[in-house]
């Protein structure tokens, strides 16, 4: 059986689940996912960037009403929640965890104790964290060991 880590900052849309379940073809595969709750406020300035970039000023202007930090535990939790219950009916072995500290480093233990054989990062565009190599799909990739796939979630 084919193990990816799969790192999440929202729950899964359907397209979502059909496109990470459909990567390897009819092979079987088993998820391990990491739901990224938001960060702190540093974090908000960087996503109102990346919305002005993506054209959704609307996002841009609203990017700090969204729960942080401690607050957005709960939020992340149910997150992992729906994403692992939608993968497992699309016929996939899921189990996850909430991030609450340090994510590559609970990323780099996940891939040693499982045996990953991929890390999948699925996360909106970030376009100044892309930039300047600061998102988690490039800083994983030295980090890790294995091969680290980059892809953009999809929105409902």
């Amino acid at each position: 059986m084919f193990t990816s880590v799969l790192m999440i900052e929202k729950p899964l849309t359907a397209a979502d689940v059909e496109f990470v379940t459909t990567l390897h073809g009819d092979e079987q595969v088993s998820f391990v996912v990491l739901m990224q709750p938001r960060g702190d406020q540093a974090d908000v300035l960087l996503r109102a960037i990346d919305d002005v970039a993506l054209g959704e000023l609307d996002e841009a202007v609203h990017e700090g009403a969204e729960p942080e930090g401690a607050d957005a535990l709960p939020v992340a939790e149910k997150g992992l929640d729906v994403s692992l219950k939608a993968l497992r009916a699309a016929g996939c072995e899921a189990v996850g965890r909430v991030v609450e500290d340090h994510p590559l480093d609970l990323l780099k233990s996940v891939v040693d104790e499982t045996g990953a054989d991929e890390v999948i990062v699925l996360t909106a565009p970030h376009y100044v964290e892309e930039f300047f190599h600061r998102d988690w799909a490039s800083r994983a990739r030295h980090k890790v060991g294995v091969p680290v796939l980059k892809l953009f979630s999809h929105s409902e």
